[in-house]
């Protein structure tokens, strides 16, 4: 699963990189967690950021629901076996059925917090990407659900999850998040695109792209902040050239520098 995930990069990073416009303040925030308001970008307002609370509530539900994650193959492939390359059952289930279809979205982030499977967040990573890019998009849906009692309409979203790549094995962990590539974050917003499309980008991003490393578990606390909870523990999980350069950026928070903040 991804239930945590951080971004650090300054509103107009964001805007330049998705080439949008972001009417509001935010961040940095590198603790993200369901119920956390979050920056999207939606197939509705494709040039607008939105924010959007994380952790679906499907329109037909009777109270608050949080699905943070929508697994991509549904009720199948409960094993999580990385080879399975099956069915996408996401588009039968009921709360991601209308949204897989109509109602996609891209969740921006700049990283991305998981555990192992059996100690979960008392044995957390930071997963980044590497060349510098960031910030990414998640592969993400969402709905609108009207609170009967207040009248409030809420918009929240969640985050696609597909089995597990190499580098998610290490650490290791079942699920990975989708991740878009650029060439595919259009077509992700795209009204038309046909449905077997868009569930063929339900993949895994490429394990050779990215690097993890482990950071302190008071990242589990969900009210916990501030650039110390992603400064590493431990040496990252791959050690080649090209990602060992990439990591002096994460010892920065992420490219979070000091000098950057007075500039702000």
């Amino acid at each position: 699963m991804c239930g945590r995930y951080v971004i650090v990069s300054k509103v107009s990073e964001i805007e330049q990189r998705f080439q949008v416009n972001m009417p509001f303040a935010y961040g940095p925030a590198y603790n993200i967690g369901p119920g956390s308001k979050v920056p999207v970008i939606t197939l509705e307002k494709p040039h607008e950021v939105q924010l959007f609370v994380f952790g679906l509530t499907p329109f037909w539900a009777s109270k608050r629901m949080y699905f943070f994650n929508a697994r991509a193959e549904g009720d199948h492939n409960k094993d999580n076996d990385p080879t399975f390359r099956g069915a996408m059952g996401i588009i039968n289930k009921p709360a991601f059925r209308k949204p897989i279809r109509s109602k996609r979205c891209l969740i921006i982030a700049d990283a991305f917090i998981e555990g192992s499977k059996d100690k979960k967040l008392d044995e957390p990573h930071l997963v980044h990407l590497g060349k510098g890019e960031r910030p990414f998009a998640f592969a993400g849906i969402y709905d609108e659900w009207v609170d009967k009692e207040s009248g409030e309409l809420v918009s929240s979203c969640a985050i696609i999850t597909t089995v597990a790549n190499d580098l998610l094995s290490l650490i290791p962990h079942h699920r990975s998040p989708v991740i878009l590539s650029r060439k595919d974050e259009k077509r992700w917003l795209d009204p038309d695109l046909p449905l077997a499309e868009v569930t063929a980008m339900l993949q895994p991003y490429e394990a050779e792209k990215m690097n993890a490393y482990p950071i302190d578990k008071a990242i589990k606390h969900p009210r916990a902040q501030g650039v110390e909870l992603i400064s590493p523990k431990g040496a990252p999980l791959r050690s080649d050239t090209e990602l060992v350069k990439e990591q002096e950026l994460v010892l920065q928070g992420m490219g979070w520098s000091r000098a950057r903040e007075r500039r702000m």
